[in-house]
């Protein structure tokens, strides 16, 4: 039976027991070494060159992979990642969709997809089966439908995981396979991920992806740059070796990969895989499209768990049990984002403010030097945009015009400003809940940022108007030199990641 839909009891499925390949490569040698040790002499020299030459043109043990696919709500992309799937140039050996928490026909949907599938003829014919399960209400949402997945493919070399609005170009899984398989020490490969750049009418939303489509490409080409070190094997569309899974798993005392302490799944068992021994890459040609926000209240929510998450991780001591790592080699990147964000929200929110002011005493003097800074910032994002494999003519436009930039980056800071508030409260919020709560357009946190931001200039503003002339002069005279201090260093930062090498990276 390859449909299952019980809430109530667990469900028991076929696991894959195929023989790992990586033992038959071990059998391999093992054999190989025998055979050279025990056919030594003269008169057994021509068996041992046979038996070597029969060893040698056995094919390789092809890995087997599973794949898992946890799906929330997912009806309107489920079809189209499972399709995605089943034309991979390599299938998965065994396909898990675990949905949970569902309201809409994301299962009956899936189900149609239910059972064996074959693709291609002859020496090129390859098999896999899809298994679809409903787990009900879950407690620990997408955590629980992962480990529950797990679970089925423990037989399996490989875990792949997949996101319900992750669709993968038609070599992801061969790429990520032969990347994996070739370095034993690697824990997990992430795939390049880009927005979906679907056609969207209104301006908004072709306005936020490409905010965030240029977002995950700076982030991508971080990562490139650094060795491909991945700090986040991101859930979309990701690859884990199994043995690193159950070595994370012994070392933390953990009954399963996956923990449901942390905001940020993926960024935690990125870490605990690094912390096992094992690399965390990101590809260099295996790519995917995930689902992008495309309302201000989905975004707020995704960005806001994404970067409390990180706070977490990153804070020496945050809730549940699993303690904060600062220190962790995959959280420098994460250091350095937050150190980002703080300088770009210091210079901004500085600039308005000395600017009202010096034009409320008629002392503003105009200076063409400030226009170096918003030059770079567009070069940079130019940059960006022409890293792009799949770059598009909103893209460019994104970059070019320097207005969305801005705009998306004032979303963003934000964004930064709820995480760490929320995180500084201290309050216990389901993140995962507010991000499905904005998704179903209800919530208006997104506006807080709004909010404060004319509420600080307005007192400002007010207070301003309460000093005298000598005071306000003071403030101004002060004021410009550190803002262009901070903003010289600021645009000399950009310029040195416009000139920097790429390698021939693409994102």
């Amino acid at each position: 039976m390859t449909i299952e839909r019980d809430t109530t009891s667990p469900l028991h499925t076929p696991r894959t027991d195929s023989r790992s390949a990586a033992a038959a490569r071990v059998a391999r040698a093992r054999i190989t070494e025998a055979v050279a040790e025990h056919y030594t002499s003269r008169s057994s020299a021509g068996l041992a060159e046979s038996v070597l030459e029969d060893l040698a043109a056995l094919p390789e043990p092809r890995p087997v992979v599973g794949c898992v696919i946890p799906a929330y709500n997912e009806a309107e992309s489920i079809a189209a990642v499972l399709d995605s799937l089943l034309s991979q140039t390599r299938l998965p050996d065994v396909v898990h969709v675990v949905i949970n928490n569902t309201t809409d026909d994301t299962f009956e949907i899936a189900a149609q997809y239910a059972g064996p599938h074959t693709v291609g003829e002859g020496d090129d014919e390859q098999r896999t089966e899809v298994y679809v399960h409903d787990i009900g209400e879950n407690p620990d949402k997408k955590v629980g439908a992962l480990n529950y997945g797990f679970s089925l493919i423990e037989g399996c070399d490989y875990m792949l995981g997949v996101d319900g609005d992750t669709t993968a170009h038609p070599d992801a899984v061969e790429r990520l396979v032969e990347e994996i398989v070739s370095d034993e020490r690697i824990g997990g490969i992430s795939a390049i991920y880009s927005i979906d750049d679907r056609p969207f009418r209104r301006p908004v939303q072709r306005f936020l992806i490409a905010g965030q489509r240029a977002q995950f490409a700076a982030f991508n080409m971080q990562n490139m740059l650094k060795g491909r070190n991945m700090a986040v094997l991101g859930g979309q569309f990701s690859i884990f070796s199994m043995r690193a899974l159950h070595e994370v798993m012994e070392v933390n005392h953990q009954g399963s990969p996956w923990v449901k302490d942390s905001e940020v799944e993926d960024s935690l068992l990125s870490l605990q895989v690094k912390s096992a021994g094992y690399l965390t890459k990101i590809s260099a040609r295996a790519r995917a499209d995930v689902g992008g926000m495309h309302t201000l209240r989905g975004l707020d929510a995704q960005q806001v768990k994404w970067n409390f998450g990180a706070i977490e991780l990153m804070w020496p001591g945050q809730r549940g049990d699993t303690k904060g790592q600062p220190f962790h080699p995959n959280l420098r990147l994460r250091w350095v984002e937050h150190a980002s964000m703080v300088v770009n929200l210091t210079t901004r929110v500085l600039f308005v403010l000395l600017l009202v002011a010096s034009l409320s005493i008629g002392a503003f003097v105009f200076s063409p030097f400030w226009l170096i800074p918003p030059v770079a910032a567009t070069l940079l994002n130019l940059r960006v945009v022409a890293s792009m494999k799949h770059r598009t003519w909103s893209d460019v436009l994104f970059a070019a015009l320097v207005a969305p930039a801005e705009v998306y980056m004032w979303i963003r800071l934000g964004h930064f400003l709820r995480a760490w508030t929320r995180f500084a409260s201290k309050k216990q919020t389901d993140n995962w809940a507010e991000q499905a709560k904005a998704e179903r357009g209800s919530g208006n946190g997104y506006l807080a940022p709004v909010a404060l931001v004319v509420l600080l200039m307005a007192a400002a503003v007010a207070g301003w108007f309460q000093l005298d002339v000598a005071a306000q002069s003071t403030i101004l005279r002060f004021g410009w030199p550190v803002l262009a201090v901070i903003t010289v260093l600021q645009t000399v930062g950009m310029l040195a990641k416009v000139l920097r090498r790429q390698f021939g990276y693409r994102v």
